[in-house]
């Protein structure tokens, strides 16, 4: 598949099925190249994206990501396989493991170590049988990866990985752990607003809903920010995470990713009235390809 350059990362689960595809077809129209949804407490991922590729003609769907913990290696192996038959080569299955809140406080499972359970699943997913009809080509895989073990991990038994929720500095690390080949699809928060206080407290709600993550924390200090920044949320930790002020100041943050070594950026938009369940469509008409 040919994943584009330039995609939007989105959540899906306060919008009707209809309204959803709505979206699609628009996000489509506007020229972005694949659509990112990604698995919390809410809708199926898998169904979700079999429904949007149903709905569009040319956009690849991207599972940004699905978490290992809520599906059988071989249950995954089929969806993904399926879908790549039915979109004709537009899925993208995008997997992480997840956070231990979430994993052991939501679900009730045991969270196992992050790299070595991967590593099983990936394994226990190639050796999984699928008998059905399939596509000619592979059907492709990344990883949610931060850390440097990951990305490794990532470069050794996938496409790529997905970073989220970092900055240009951290991609060009990425880039150096994966090597030159792999894929590297970055996902960037933007902001369009240029009046500096709006911008920064429409960026802090959506902030305090991963700050206390742990392997989001972790990853926030080895991208040099502090326990203080992160539980503050100040300004450094704002500007070092988030994409903010005019369409053409967002371009060159989103130039510096791709400079570093992205090959995908996917932009999450933030609604700047601080409404996180309305999708800001002038962000993404101003920023179209």
């Amino acid at each position: 598949m040919e994943v584009g350059k330039l995609g939007v990362w989105y959540f899906f689960d306060a919008m009707s099925s209809e309204d959803a595809a709505e979206t699609a077809k628009k996000i489509e129209s506007l020229g972005y190249s694949t659509l990112w949804i990604p698995e919390t407490t809410g809708k199926n991922p898998l169904v979700l994206s079999s429904w949007l590729l149903a709905n569009t003609d040319k956009l690849n769907l991207a599972t940004g990501i699905a978490n290992i913990y809520h599906r059988e290696p071989g249950v995954t192996l089929a969806g993904q396989k399926t879908l790549t038959e039915q979109s004709n080569d537009r899925f993208l299955l995008g997997l992480g493991v997840s956070h231990k809140p979430l994993v052991e406080g939501v679900r009730g499972l045991e969270y196992g170590p992050p790299v070595a359970t991967m590593r099983k699943y990936l394994e226990n997913m190639k050796s999984s049988p699928y008998t059905a009809s399939a596509h000619e080509k592979e059907s492709p895989t990344v990883i949610a990866a931060l850390g440097p073990k990951m990305l490794e991990l990532a470069a050794e038994m996938s496409e790529g990985a997905h970073p989220y929720f970092t900055s240009p500095e951290h991609t060009a690390m990425a880039r150096e752990r994966l090597g030159k080949d792999p894929w590297l699809c970055v996902e960037q928060k933007v902001v369009l607003e240029e009046d500096a206080t709006k911008a920064r407290e429409a960026a802090r709600k959506v902030a305090l809903i991963y700050q206390p993550l742990p392997n989001y924390r972790n990853n926030w200090k080895r991208m040099g920010l502090t326990d203080e920044d992160i539980d503050s949320l100040n300004d450094k930790f704002i500007d070092t995470t988030f994409a903010w002020g005019s369409s053409s100041k967002i371009n060159e943050r989103i130039k510096e990713h791709f400079d570093a070594g992205a090959d995908h950026v996917c932009i999450q938009p933030v609604n700047p009235n601080g409404d996180m369940t309305a999708l800001h469509w002038e962000c993404l008409e101003a920023l179209s390809p």
